[in-house]
């Protein structure tokens, strides 16, 4: 039987982390469950609502930004190195950490699926094991195949043990430590 890539990563984080710094622009790549990953570069309705998420934050949260594509460091899944979609945490929060940061001041990590093969295991199985296992409070998976928001929270022991699921156009809450809801009805347009 072949060993799993999460028992024998692909390559060492510091391998990776050069890698990742001499890819082109329109390459970004994340090293998730010990495996790069290219995640696709996204169209023009994901940027929009990534958009619309980051206008909706700083409406009713002015003293956090919606960091769009911030690396940060999700040592305790893995080693691994994710790049978000957005990450809402204070301002100035990410200030000299360079273009892998900490997770420490991150409220909710923010994943908006693309289509792609991959989307699947990436944005609904690893992505919230490893934000999970890295202390992010909340993480929001805007799931555009299946036409709905997904909040993972009520953090304990680096699990998330609340899913909740609302479909395009019903409201959300998402919980403490970020406190926003959001009229998810412009979705459908998107």
């Amino acid at each position: 039987m072949t060993p799993r890539t999460t028992d024998r990563p692909q390559m060492s984080v510091e391998e990776f982390e050069e890698l990742a710094s001499r890819a082109p622009e329109t390459v970004r790549l994340e090293f998730i469950n010990g495996k790069v990953q290219v995640k696709p570069v996204p169209d023009g309705s994901h940027g929009q609502i990534v958009m619309w998420l980051i206008k909706r934050c700083m409406q009713q949260r002015p003293e956090l930004s919606l960091f769009p594509e911030q690396g940060l460091k999700v040592e305790g899944y893995r080693k691994g190195r994710a790049r978000p979609d957005g990450v809402l945490a204070p301002d100035e929060n990410f200030v000299g950490q360079g273009q892998w940061a900490e997770p420490t001041g991150v409220l909710m990590a923010v994943e908006v699926t693309s289509y792609d093969q991959d989307a699947d295991q990436r944005d609904r199985v690893e992505k919230p094991d490893g934000y999970a296992a890295s202390g992010i409070p909340v993480y929001l998976l805007v799931d555009r195949d299946a036409g709905e928001v997904k909040v993972y929270a009520d953090l304990a022991d680096g699990v998330y043990r609340s899913l909740v699921r609302r479909p395009f156009g019903d409201p959300v809450e998402l919980p403490a430590p970020v406190g926003i809801t959001l009229d998810t009805a412009k979705l459908k347009e998107y």
